[in-house]
């Protein structure tokens, strides 16, 4: 294969695959997926409010962090009852690390006194590629014209150290603290840290 034709090939990859990547401030695309209790949920159904996505696996130590330390939960629970709504989303693949089934899920919501709005089960990782969802967790925030609005880590502690939340920047509180006062995201976009997805192969 001559050169000039690999780089056009290269070329058009990119195209391709920059086209399909969510970008904050771009609308955030669509989804539909079902959670633990068996109900569907639309991403476009939620319009007109904030909506954050976290990317979990109970099995990772890094979200172990923010779960054993109740940090995850106190999140979650601080902004659904400011009428946030707060996607829970499990895109490991069946044998894979974090997969769970639908009761296994409701099973560990219990347990850790969790509360998200839904814990969605995204096991071919439909989802989760719809994003380029990179770690767990990984944090997404779409404001309530379905903009994306933050994409990165939950915090500036990229540890497993539980000692490490109580000095860390929240990202996510700080995006949504600024954007529900009418102010622009400082920090819309940062690196995340966790484990990786653990998508299908």
């Amino acid at each position: 294969m001559n050169r000039n034709l690999i780089h056009g090939l290269m070329v058009t990859l990119l195209l391709i695959s920059s086209a399909y990547a969510v970008k904050v401030g771009e609308p955030a695309p669509d989804f539909q997926a079902t959670d633990s209790n068996g109900q569907m949920h639309k991403l476009s159904s939620e319009h007109g409010k904030f909506v954050v996505l976290e990317w979990h696996n109970n099995g990772c130590p890094y979200t172990r962090k923010h779960y054993e330390s109740g940090n995850m939960q106190r999140l979650q629970k601080d902004w659904t009852s400011k009428g946030v709504v707060w996607f829970t989303v499990i895109s490991s693949a069946p044998g894979q690390q974090g997969y769970v089934t639908a009761q296994q899920e409701n099973e560990y919501l219990k347990q850790m006194n969790a509360s998200p709005t839904a814990a969605l089960l995204d096991p071919q990782g439909e989802v989760g590629r719809l994003y380029s969802a990179k770690t767990t967790p990984h944090m997404f925030i779409i404001n309530p014209a379905g903009v994306l609005i933050y994409d990165g880590a939950i915090d500036d502690k990229a540890t497993t150290e539980q000692a490490d939340i109580a000095g860390a920047k929240n990202y996510v509180s700080q995006a949504l603290e600024e954007a529900a006062a009418g102010k622009p995201v400082g920090m819309p976009t940062s690196r995340p840290y966790g484990c990786s997805v653990k998508y299908a192969h």
